[in-house]
């Protein structure tokens, strides 16, 4: 070097020793000119590709570009000058050295290269350019320096000596700091770059470098959600590599390479096994390992390029972590050599600021970068599942429950987003603790090794606590998941445990799966504390090992300032990722597993869409099965058996035969949502479908019907009218604008399956399968339904329909004949009707139902049926409204022709059944933390802060005896009491470890304490809440308060409040221990502590409401995948599967809306707290130096190296802050709900009814008015009706007359708006509700069993013995069934008694009547699912079995109650007729019209 400038390069004399410090010219002209020119010739490579990878259309030529590029030619010229100026000397013999030739030449080029890429990045799009703003921010920081000794030189010289370099310099140094200014203002947009329709888009997409580095572009929303709550539309939309359907696509392109290759491989290996050996030994070697797919490449393929950028920053970060130590030791050397000159100092300090703002920047890049991938992660994740689950079969359905498949998506997809920030660590750890090692075993020499020894010690029992805990976890995860099912199911059955008087059976259930996940999380309480306090002791343990082995090992050892904390710094640093590690590893196994899961679930079966053949057909047919065997799973017998149909083009059939013979499965078969074993099935034409079960989804009644075709207004009416869905539009709140709660909750079954039914008409489809479309209605109804839907004159006329289980149409004989009698559109065509209509078809059709049980193969293309399906359900839906659950008036009234055109869109203005669920907004309540509190226990709370002012007492203490014995050695005198300094050390040390200890655990008992309190008077509440309640919020709501935020205050609350105590009183003591050692300090602690509160109150604010609106947009998801999962059969029919898939994405990428923000948020507020915590570090480091004379080495080391901690622990502070209040709503929100209003009391000591009551079984009503909720009309009005004990009477009257709602006051689930029920002359309102309920017994119209035994279903409580069970099981004519099943009494029924038919829950449901045996019952349209072979063994038990008991019947089937006593009509919610059926005929009123319908009169 110093030949090439011709002087020296290096004068420490000049740069070091010296109190006016400077750099030699032959320095200042070489290295300091070429550094930039380096760093920009170093990235350029990366640069260009990054370019040619990345465009966005060029921009436009402006006016700041202009002034960019002329700076850089400027700046080319004036080097150039230069050159040119050395090629003159030489010429004119005076000879300058060579680098004044190589440096202008080097400069020059640069400035080219820099003026052409400023071209180029306007050609790609780039707004603003980080590499030319770093490149401009060196040059101008290495021309600082001659800036300084240019001018010095002259001053001493009093001339300057090269005129000409001394100008070119100067105007050098201006250039480039206007183009460091310039380069800070970015471009305008690209030209061509897609027109942004976006109203809001994201501004981080065109933020300018400074401003993405600070994340300063997130500003502007900080101060909008300080200033006003956020709402959903002030969230910026996604950018296009964050929206799912690209996410997802990119997954699921990757997955399908990933099955592909599998596939391949299975091949191979088959190949190999034939080829390798002869048949006989391939037979006994076994087939070939299957070769499954790899989730996990097809995840890292997708994502693993983001996550390798993150790897780069955490790298960087990793390496900067260690220079402040080193800047440490530095700094107490330099206070303790009073010769060394001050500037070194200031240096120092200057050196550990800009060190920590440049960790700061990078760690923050790094997050935001992590943190997206991890984002768009669980984005792919939930749209490949939701995706599988459209696809898969029905055995995989069956194995696996909807809740299931909905915790692959929320909490396995979730699991992954958590674990990939901590992925890094896998390399990160290992490098951070060589790296300690290796600086360590400079200090102290081999005592590290100490050191070492305990952390390498302690790893394996941190990892034992924390695999216990998992343990406990997953032990706990089940208990959890079983006390959310069941509270899943009592919500659901709610209305038959408040009939049955049931609750406190289920009650004592919930509570004992509670009590045991209580006490699993008390271990598992403990175990955290215990890992607390290991946390907390190691980095003091290891701090004392290390130093007390250095100390007694060798007398020369001598502990000096520098020594001590520079090591404590070290191991602080240690700390970090030792104890990671174990979390690092429980997150990957828990991970691992949820990998695994997902994995199963992808490679499940998929339905064939192939499995129905659409294209060719024998023509004139619509639908042919050859020989069709089909089965449910292949592990199963076959339910239907070589089929042989052929049904022509619009031919109306029906499929007659007893429960379980299989009608249902055949319309499955034809659909192919069944396993076809052999044969062909072909179906011509578009398919729509209406179920059993009618499937509603929760949007508004019209979207059901529309069910995603557009609205054809003529189209829509005809089919509501058809499916007599009109008068219920005028009973509903809303009209056809109603919102329809979540699996219909507020229709009554008719109206479901009406508007299952509106839905297949509208879809105008050319094939219609009906599955039982009429067993919910009224005769009344069904006749209409008949008439205008499905006979010859019907909407659907000339369309094929397969009519499954049509058990409400046939009469007595079961025969065909008379189903067409009662259902011909007029008397005279019964004749004609019954030999023609069907073609004679009679035996075919009975032979279609016997072989029917076999195919479920529905392929997806049938939007057409959809509609009609969608159409049809909405008509349904009209009609029956009973008005059971929603309130409203159901005052209906017979329509005229000129009145069924009424406008059915016009929604009337209380359409929403459900509130929407509000998020909260501005601060959490003070009261919502004293009720915490409360629940914690007053003294508890004050114990756990005075616990935390000791700990930190008992640390400061140890800190403070460890700078002063590391002053005895700057004093010069040789210590002689080693083992009193250690042992008083250890001795402070280790109280703080057991202090922390016994906090954690007083943390842990009142954290219980609390849970199970809230928990207490949640359930309670919930037990005790009236129906009307349950039918307004919807159950998915009451359920997120028993699991996420019973899950919140169970586990993240406790520890939450531990370590914001934790970051408060470390924060307090690095500023008293700063302040005490250099009182100076004082002065700035205001300024900063403003600084600090002003961004914390922003960042609370804006971050809570991001957080809220993130939990409100999250459940959608998973409601609507939960209800896909149940209607994939539908959604399939109808060929809605590629629209459904678009909805969850959408739904996904609004939650994803929130999250981003949230993300970035915590960025913000990241890089300002540490802006705050590098300041400190700053002042404690600058006011040392300036009053190193005062100060001893040790207290500056102990002052600096607490400093250096403070970051951390500002930065958890408010992260903690921030956390505790999302996370104190969970007690908010289980508060709100534990306080709503009760029903009566359950029993009322004061009036109990006497033994044996109702002795007599005689009903009154009188002048009793009953309405749904307050501010509602009257449903029931002035009702006076005497029932004689013994009578048995039959309730009939046209939909929404108050049927229902009569059965449902007599068990005061409506309590009275006037007048009185009396049973046997007792007041019903005057006694408990259980004492009434379980007195009366009640068959529902929806058959509810709950999962458990069967004997749980009939006789909850354990009254009656096994002979009295067996009995009443003989009764209702489920002996057979039952004593066929091996486990007897104790047969497991599924959720919801899935696993048994409709009919055969009905009749389940009969057995707990007979059971009960009371001398009231009520049958509320107990019999519409059931075929009529049942239907009369059940009216026959009903008839011999409860001969002395009063009957009331709210009947559909007129022929079950013709030879009842009496019959009331009601109509209107008023008794129109009441009298014995006879009379009532005679009369020929009400009665009259409706027996005459159904072809009695």
């Amino acid at each position: 070097m110093d030949t090439l400038c011709g002087s020296k390069f290096w004068d420490s004399n000049l740069s070091l020793h010296t109190d006016n410090p400077d750099l030699t010219p032959c320095f200042q002209n070489s290295l300091l000119a070429w550094a930039p020119c380096i760093y920009l010739w170093a990235t350029l490579p990366w640069y260009l590709l990054y370019l040619r990878r990345n465009s966005q259309g060029y921009i436009v030529l402006s006016r700041l570009c202009r002034l960019k590029t002329a700076l850089g030619v400027l700046l080319w010229c004036i080097s150039w000058a230069d050159l040119f100026y050395s090629f003159h000397g030489l010429l004119h013999g005076q000879g300058p050295a060579p680098v004044f030739f190589v440096t202008p030449l080097v400069v020059g080029v640069t400035m080219l290269l820099a003026t052409l890429l400023i071209q180029y990045e306007r050609l790609r799009g780039v707004q603003s350019s980080g590499i030319l703003i770093i490149f401009w921010f060196l040059c101008v920081v290495c021309a600082i320096i001659p800036f300084r000794s240019k001018i010095l030189a002259a001053m001493a010289e009093g001339s300057i000596s090269d005129p000409f370099r001394f100008c070119t310099f100067y105007i050098y140094f201006a250039l480039v700091l206007s183009a460091l200014i310039l380069s800070c203002f970015r471009e305008k947009p690209p030209f061509f770059s897609p027109k942004n329709v976006d109203p809001n888009p994201c501004p981080e997409g065109s933020a300018g470098f400074l401003s993405r580095l600070s994340f300063w572009w997130f500003t502007e929303l900080a101060i909008l959600g300080y200033r006003r709550p956020l709402e959903e539309k002030d969230l910026w939309s996604l950018d296009k590599d964050d929206r799912s359907h690209v996410v997802v696509h990119r997954l699921l392109k990757a997955w399908r390479q990933q099955q592909k290759q599998a596939a391949r491989r299975q091949k191979a290996a088959a190949a190999l096994g034939k080829k390798g050996t002869g048949e006989d030994v391939g037979l006994l070697r076994g087939r070939p390992q299957v070769q499954e797919p790899s989730f996990l490449r097809a995840l890292l393929v997708t994502f693993g390029p983001a996550f390798l950028i993150s790897t780069f920053f955490k790298l960087i970060q990793d390496l900067l972590n260690f220079t402040n130590p080193q800047l440490l030791s530095i700094l107490i050397r330099f206070i303790s050599n009073p010769e060394a000159p001050t500037w070194w100092g200031f240096l120092v300090a200057g050196l550990m600021f800009v060190c920590s703002v440049t960790q700061t920047l990078i760690l923050h890049q790094y997050y935001h970068c992590i943190f997206v991938t991890a984002l768009r992660l669980r984005t792919g994740i939930i749209g490949v599942i939701y995706r599988k689950a459209l696809a898969i079969t029905n055995s995989v359905k069956r194995e696996s429950t909807v809740g299931e498949m909905v915790n692959l998506m929320s909490v396995d997809a979730q699991r992954f987003m958590d674990v990939s920030p901590f992925l890094n660590l896998l390399w990160s750890a290992p490098l951070q603790v060589i790296l300690a090692i290796y600086f360590l075993w400079q200090i102290v020499g081999p005592s590290v090794l100490a050191g070492v020894a305990l952390m390498v010690l302690l790893i394996p029992l941190n990892g034992a606590v924390a695999m216990k805990m998992r343990a406990f976890q997953v032990e706990q995860m089940k208990l959890k998941d079983s006390r959310i099912k069941l509270m899943s199911e009592i919500l659901g059955g709610i209305k038959v445990l408040k009939l049955y008087a049931w609750e406190p059976s289920f009650l004592k259930q919930v509570e004992g799966i509670r009590e045991s996940e209580l006490q699993l999380l008390r271990k598992s309480a403990y175990l955290q504390a215990i890992s607390t306090f290991i946390w907390i002791c190691t980095p003091f343990l290891v701090t004392l090992v290390t130093l007390g082995v250095y100390v007694c090992v060798d007398e020369n050892n001598i502990l000096d300032a520098e020594k001590a904390f520079v090591s404590v710094s070290l191991f602080n640093i240690l700390k970090v990722p030792l104890n990671m590690l174990p979390q690092l590893i429980s997150n990957l196994t828990q991970t691992s597993v949820s990998l695994k899961r997902i994995q199963n679930f992808l490679i499940q079966d998929e339905l064939d869409p192939q499995c129905v053949e659409r294209k060719t057909i024998s023509p004139g047919c619509a639908i042919t099965i050859q020989n069709g065997t089909f089965t449910w799973a292949q592990d199963l017998p076959p339910v239907l058996h070589s089929l042989n149909i052929q049904i022509p083009k619009g031919a109306l059939v029906a499929v007659v035969g007893p429960v379980g013979c299989g009608k249902s499965s055949l319309v499955s078969a034809l659909l192919g949502e069944m396993e076809k074993l052999e044969g062909k099935v072909s179906m011509k034409g578009s398919v729509a479908y209406v179920p059993q079960q009618a499937w509603i989804q929760n949007c508004t009644l019209q979207d059901n019907v529309l069910f995603g075709q557009p609205l054809d207004p003529k189209r829509y009416q005809r089919a509501l009218e058809a499916c007599a869905l009109l008068p219920d539009l005028e009973v509903l709140p809303g009209g056809d604008q109603t919102e329809i709660g979540e699996k219909g909750i507020n229709l009554s079954g008719g109206q479901r399956q009406r508007i299952s039914l509106a839905r297949a008409v509208y879809s105008n489809s050319d094939i219609v399968l009906l599955d039982d479309p009429l067993s919910a209605v009224d005769s009344h109804v069904a006749k209409h339904i008949f008439d205008h839907v499905i006979g010859p004159e019907g909407v659907l006329a000339g369309k094929v329909s397969e009519v499954g289980p049509y058990s409400a149409l046939l009469q007595r004989d079961g025969s065909f004949a008379s189903f067409l009698r009662n259902y011909a559109p007029d008397d005279e065509q019964e004749e004609l009707g019954s030999k023609t209509a069907l073609q004679g078809t009679e035996d075919d059709v009975l032979l279609i139902e016997d072989t029917l049980s076999n195919n479920t193969d529905l392929t997806d293309n049938e939007p057409v049926m959809y509609e009609v399906r969608k159409q049809f359900m909405r008509e349904m839906s009209t009609m029956s409204s009973e008005g059971e659950a929603q309130g409203r008036s159901a005052s209906r009234r017979r329509l005229d022709s000129s009145e069924k055109t009424v406008q059915v869109t016009e929604a009337k203005v209380t359409g929403a059944l459900t509130q929407e669920e509000t998020a909260a907004t501005g601060n959490v309540k003070l009261s919502v933390f004293l009720d915490y509190a409360k629940a914690v226990g007053i003294y508890t709370t004050l114990a756990i802060c005075l616990l935390y002012v000791c700990q930190n007492a008992a640390a400061i203490g140890a800190s403070v005896w460890l700078s002063e014995w590391s002053n005895e050695a700057s004093m010069e005198q040789r210590p002689n009491n080693t083992s009193l300094r250690l042992g008083v050390y250890a001795t402070l040390g280790i109280m703080q470890g057991l202090l922390v200890m016994l906090s954690a655990f007083t943390m842990a008992l009142g954290g219980m304490q609390a849970a199970r309190l809230l928990h207490h008077s949640l359930l309670h509440n919930k037990m005790h809440s009236p129906q009307s309640f349950f039918d307004t919020t919807p159950s998915g709501r009451i359920l997120n308060r028993f699991s996420k935020d019973i899950y919140v205050i169970d586990e993240v609350l406790a520890p939450t409040i531990l370590m914001l105590f934790n970051s408060l009183f470390s924060s307090l003591s690095t500023l008293v221990v700063i302040v005490v050692s250099t009182p100076l300090f004082a002065v700035v602690i205001v300024p900063l502590a403003a600084l600090y509160t002003f961004v914390q109150r922003f960042y609370v604010a804006t971050s809570r409401q991001l957080k809220r609106l993130e939990s409100i947009s999250r459940s959608p998801i998973y409601s609507h995948f939960s209800e896909t999962v149940t209607g994939t059969s539908v959604i399939r029919a109808y060929c809605r599967s590629h629209d459904f898939e678009v909805l969850s994405d959408t739904k996904v990428d609004i939650n994803q809306m929130s999250c981003y923000p949230y993300i970035a948020s915590n960025r913000w507020l990241g890089i300002r707290v540490e802006f705050v915590g590098n300041c400190v570090v700053l002042f404690a480091a600058l006011f040392a130096v300036i009053g190193r004379s005062s100060l001893n080495p040790g207290l500056v080391g102990l002052s600096v190296s607490y400093a250096l901690q403070v970051t951390m622990s500002l930065n958890w502070l408010v992260r903690m802050m921030s956390d505790l209040e999302s996370n104190i709503v969970a007690v908010e929100r289980v508060k709100e709900y534990s306080k709503t209003e009760t029903e009566a009391p359950w029993v009322v000591e004061s009036s109990r009814p006497p033994k044996g009551w109702p002795p007599h079984g005689e009903v009154e009503f009188r002048d009793y008015s009953v309405r749904y909720r307050p501010g509602l009309d009257l449903v029931l009005k002035q009702l006076n009706v005497h029932v004689h004990g013994g009578e048995k009477v039959g309730i009939v009257g046209r939909t929404g007359a108050g049927k229902s709602s009569m059965t449902l006051c007599l068990f005061r689930i409506l309590e009275a708006a006037e007048g009185e029920i009396r049973i046997d002359g007792l007041n019903v309102a005057s006694i408990g509700l259980h004492d009434l309920r379980s007195q009366l017994t009640i068959i529902p119209q929806d058959p509810i069993l709950f999962s458990g035994t069967l004997r749980l279903n009939l006789d909850p409580f354990n009254n009656y013995s096994e002979e009295d069970i067996w009995q009443a099981l003989e009764l209702s004519h489920l002996h057979t069934f039952v004593s066929s099943q091996p486990a007897g009494l104790d047969f497991q029924c599924s959720e919801g008694g899935e696993n048994l038919s409709v009919g055969q829950r009905q009749l389940v449901c009969l057995a707990r009547a007979l059971l009960r045996k009371s001398r009231i019952l009520v049958l509320d349209e107990a019999t519409a699912a059931i075929d009529l072979e049942t239907d009369d063994l059940i009216q026959a038990t009903i008839r011999t079995q409860f001969d002395n008991c009063t009957v009331l019947t709210i009947a559909h089937r007129l022929n079950t109650i013709m030879d009842y006593t009496r019959i009331l009509v009601l109509d209107k919610g008023e008794v129109a007729e009441f009298d014995s059926p006879t009379n009532l005929i005679a009369a020929r009123g009400i009665f009259y019209g409706m027996a005459k319908d159904a072809g009695l009169a």
